[in-house]
Order: structure tokens, then C-alpha cells, then sequence
């Protein structure tokens, strides 16, 4: 069990009463599907955009448990899910490379706008024919001089659209395997980096989400994360942080949403008796209840362990797969329980079964996860 102090507390409670102001209007933003820059700046004004960074560029200098604590409790406060979204997207993929593997003067020129929100990140990872095999990428790197140029195409890049600094990952050899991989950190305006109109998706409306392409993009040899070759390492450490941050909001959404399920449960009457009564619905929501409690379970422990420096791969895995798939399950049973008003788009929770089914798919899908829990497993 996990015990948190009474500073971590003020920090994920100081959220609190800004967030059902932000959550105002998530339905009509949604069917909008526009990025909500209003709730974005009153985001910003809370710091929690800074959460994980040094404080001397501006951030909270806050640990991996304790990030993850506080962004649950923004998921459990806010119902816009594709802010939280993007919130985290930008969290993981330009700031926590760049915090851990970029240079000072790149430290020094991109953390302190990246820590406001005033820059917005975005990184650049997925390509038409490779998803979940990041290393089959076809976007190459090939170096002239003191510039890498790049040419290549990129699929569902979120905050695409609106982010000024993005982490593309491109390849820098034809040797197969993930020496062949680098990181470059780009400039929204890079001459030859093009970013497309946001993609209509299923769920995660208000966070947008567009294809990218690169034609003879030049880009200084100063701007690799790490080095040359090193971009699978630089991924490895994104990829940890992506699902512990994003799915950790995740689980705040299910704690909220269940909340809701059982005030619901205990006040709609039929047949003379409130529908909490019904064992039908009692036991959907104890599966609610376990579904949330494990997947804290799990990010909370992985988080420590990558903290603590320890081998977190196989928890790491465990938390994405129990995650997504209870908050999936939380949220098809939610419909269920608020029947006909679930169904409906106003009661907001329709689309939030829309937004839980992304989560099976983004970060490698739920039938990666278990391969790879498989092979750690000696299978």
C-alpha cells in the first residue's frame, strides 16, 4: 500500500478546485473536437505542466510516484479526456527526453516554455505501415555535414496540430535492430517538417492528432537527443513514462466514473427499489471497484520500481494491459448501468466508452503487452 505524504496531498488537492471549471463544457467540446485552449491555459496557471522537471527551468522537480499520484488525481477531477491526453503526450514527449538526454543548451532553451505550456510537445513516432514495430520506421536520417537530413512520413502524431516542438525518430542506419534508431528534437517551423490537418478520430476528440511528413528536412546535428544510434533508448524511457502518466489519468477517470456509477446506483429506483439493489448492477460496479484498485496497484508499483532504478519492464506491461482494459470495462459497464442516459451524448458517458478504446491500442496494443509479458516469462 502506498502512502503518500502531506506535501504530495496539497499538491495533487491544489489541483482540485479549478478542475470542475475546466470540466465544464466537455460534451460540447467534444462534439466541437477542437483542442480547448482556454482549459489549456488555466492548465497551465496550475504548474502541472512542469510537474516532472528540474526547477531550475522552471518545473516542480517532482519524482516519477509523485507525478503519476498527481495526474491521477487530474484524471479523477477532469472529464475532458482528450486534454488530459494531451496534457500527458506533452509531459512525456519532448520534456522527459530532452530532461534526460538532451544537451544544456537545449535543456536551457526548450524546458522552461515546455514547463508554462506556452510550448506545447509533441512527438513523432508511428508511420502508415509500422505501429506497435516501432523499429520497422522507413523515415531515414542520413547526416551531410553538421545537419542530419530527413525525409519520411509519420501517422497519429498527437498534439500534432497545435504543438511548436516536436521528438521525431527517425533512422540513421539500414543495419536492422535499434542501433538504427536517433532521436532529433524539431522546431515546429523547420523548413521541409510539414504537420497535417487533425484526423476526425473516435474518441480523444479535444486532443488532435494529424499525419506529419519530411521532405529533405534539414536539421542540426546538435539537435539529437542522445546520440546517434542511441534513439531506442531515448523511446525506451518515453515509452515508461507515456504509460505510467497517461494511464494513471486513466484510473483517476475510472475512480471518478465510478463514483458516479454508484450515486447513480443508489438514486434511480425501479420497480420500487433503487437499482444498486439489483445483484446485476451491484456486481457490475464491484467489478469497477477491483478493475481501478488493481490498476493503481500496478502503475503505482512499476512507477516506484522505475524510480528506485530497478527492472520495471514486465510491471510496466502488466499496469498498460490492466489499465486499459479495466477502464474499458469501467466504462462499457457505466453505460450499462445508467441505461437509456448512458446512451445519450449529454450525460457524457458514451464518450467515455469512445475515449477508454484507444487506450487498448495506443502505447502497443493489448496483444503486444502480453506478448511481451510472454517472452519475459521465458515463452
Amino acid at each position: 500500500m502506498t502512502t503518500w505524504s502531506e506535501d504530495q496531498k496539497r499538491l495533487r488537492e491544489s489541483l482540485q478546485p479549478l478542475l470542475g471549471k475546466i470540466s465544464e463544457g466537455h460534451v460540447e467540446r467534444d462534439g466541437l473536437a477542437v483542442f480547448p485552449r482556454e482549459q489549456w491555459d488555466l492548465l497551465r496557471a496550475t504548474g502541472i505542466l512542469g510537474l516532472p522537471f528540474e526547477e531550475r527551468f522552471g518545473g516542480l522537480g517532482q519524482d516519477l510516484p509523485t507525478t503519476v499520484y498527481v495526474l491521477e488525481g487530474l484524471g479523477q477531477g477532469c472529464r475532458d479526456a482528450g486534454l488530459n491526453f494531451s496534457v500527458t503526450s506533452h509531459l512525456v514527449s519532448t520534456g522527459i527526453p530532452l530532461q534526460r538526454f538532451g544537451s544544456q543548451e537545449l535543456k536551457a532553451r526548450y524546458l522552461p516554455p515546455l514547463c508554462t505550456g506556452e510550448l506545447i510537445g509533441a512527438h513523432a513516432i508511428s508511420e502508415p505501415d509500422s505501429g506497435s514495430d516501432a523499429l520497422a520506421m522507413r523515415t531515414r536520417a542520413v547526416r551531410d555535414g553538421d545537419c542530419f537530413v530527413l525525409n519520411g512520413s509519420k501517422a497519429f502524431v498527437s498534439n500534432g496540430p497545435v504543438a511548436g516542438l516536436i521528438t521525431v525518430y527517425a533512422r540513421t542506419s539500414r543495419r536492422p535492430g535499434p542501433l538504427s534508431i536517433t532521436a532529433f528534437l524539431l522546431d515546429r517551423d523547420t523548413p521541409g517538417l510539414t504537420v497535417g490537418r487533425p484526423i476526425p478520430k473516435m474518441g480523444l476528440r479535444t486532443s488532435p492528432l494529424s499525419e506529419l511528413s519530411l521532405d529533405d528536412c534539414r536539421v542540426p546535428a546538435s539537435r539529437v537527443l542522445g546520440r546517434t544510434g542511441g534513439g531506442f533508448l531515448v523511446l525506451d524511457h518515453v515509452m515508461r513514462w507515456e504509460i505510467l502518466c497517461s494511464f494513471a489519468v486513466n484510473a483517476g477517470e475510472m475512480r471518478d466514473r465510478l463514483e458516479r456509477c454508484v450515486e447513480y446506483a443508489r438514486t434511480r429506483t425501479q420497480f420500487g427499489r433503487p437499482i444498486g439493489a439489483n445483484q446485476a448492477v451491484s456486481h457490475k460496479l464491484v467489478d469497477m471497484e477491483i478493475g481501478v484498485e488493481s490498476a493503481r496497484h500496478w502503475l503505482f508499483s512499476a512507477a516506484r520500481k522505475l524510480a528506485a532504478g530497478e527492472n520495471a519492464a514486465k510491471d510496466v506491461a502488466i499496469a498498460k494491459l490492466v489499465t486499459s482494459e479495466a477502464n474499458l470495462a469501467s466504462a462499457l459497464a457505466a453505460v450499462q448501468i445508467f441505461g437509456g442516459n448512458g446512451y445519450m451524448a449529454e450525460y457524457g458517458i458514451e464518450k467515455e466508452l469512445r475515449d477508454s478504446v484507444g487506450g487498448t491500442i495506443y502505447s502497443g496494443t493489448s496483444e503486444i503487452q502480453r506478448n511481451r509479458i510472454a517472452s519475459m516469462l521465458g515463452l
